[in-house]
């Protein structure tokens, strides 16, 4: 795949996927399923764009119904993921909430229960960083508590919800980053949730295996998503991903593939407490 050019951009956070140059690939066109999440009932945090997006449309078109968390703002693009969805022909459950606060964490699973009639895979893919800052001293603490909230927090209230719905032969599927082993200098706290997430990943995978539940996580490395231009500086935005081996930014598309590998038990039925990464080459060990 090569690169393509990338202008300066910005965007406010949250970011959208409607003014990105160029749009991402979320597997809209190309991806192909084959039945590996037949009748399977996934809840996707930050489902409405980016690697949430591919992973939608991903676990849709395998052939399971999902449900997307996402914020209030970032409606137009839930709108556009779920459309995909239901185009394969599967349900697909809205949920806007803002997953910093504790009650609407928990209350975003029991929606999408409710939604969904059930739950088999927790995706635990909502994030937040901000990266527009050049030194350690200019780390702000309401910067850093939404990163710590969104990243670490929201993912510890909406598995312990999910786990009173998740059973033998379930799944979750944490998101991590290459930034948990090759840290950016502007992400040190951003990269520290992500540290955070592989070993709580492990730890989970150690307390539930007697329970039937396999807990992964994919470390995705610079992916094409909005939250690049809605927390990069321009000129980042523009060499994206061009310090990979591989010489450029990943597509949401090609992430998307690790999470239905994870989440299948067709694929994955022995792995579990691993970190799969997708980075374009560089190493997650």
């Amino acid at each position: 795949m090569a690169e393509q050019v990338r202008p300066e951009q910005q965007q406010e956070p949250p970011g959208l996927t409607g003014p990105m140059v160029p749009q991402p690939d979320h597997g809209e066109d190309s991806y192909r399923g084959s039945g590996r999440l037949e009748r399977k009932r996934a809840f996707i945090t930050g489902g409405d764009s980016g690697i949430g997006r591919a992973v939608a449309i991903a676990f849709a078109r395998e052939g399971a119904d999902v449900a997307i968390g996402y914020l209030p703002e970032e409606q137009v693009d839930a709108d556009e993921t779920a459309r995909w969805v239901r185009e394969a022909g599967r349900t697909c459950v809205l949920v806007p909430a803002d997953l910093t606060h504790e009650e609407q964490a928990r209350a975003a699973v029991r929606t999408a229960v409710d939604g969904l009639g059930g739950l088999d895979v927790l995706v635990n893919n909502a994030g937040y960083q901000m990266a527009r800052r050049e030194t350690f001293e200019d780390v702000e603490t309401d910067e850093m508590d939404r990163v710590m909230r969104t990243n670490l927090y929201a993912l510890v209230w909406v598995t312990q919800e999910a786990l009173q719905h998740l059973g033998e032969g379930s799944a979750i599927v944490n998101c991590s980053s290459i930034q948990a082993y090759q840290p950016s200098q502007s992400l040190v706290d951003y990269a520290s949730t992500k540290a955070a997430i592989n070993n709580m990943t492990v730890n989970l995978a150690a307390e539930l295996g007697e329970r039937g539940i396999r807990v992964n996580a994919v470390a995705p490395g610079p992916i094409w998503t909005p939250l690049q231009p809605a927390t990069q500086l321009p000129e980042k935005v523009a060499s994206f991903g061009q310090d990979t081996p591989l010489g450029r930014a990943g597509e949401p598309a090609e992430v998307a593939h690790a999470f239905v590998f994870l989440a299948s038990a067709v694929t994955g039925s022995y792995v579990s407490g691993t970190v799969l990464g997708v980075t374009g080459g560089k190493p997650v060990f």
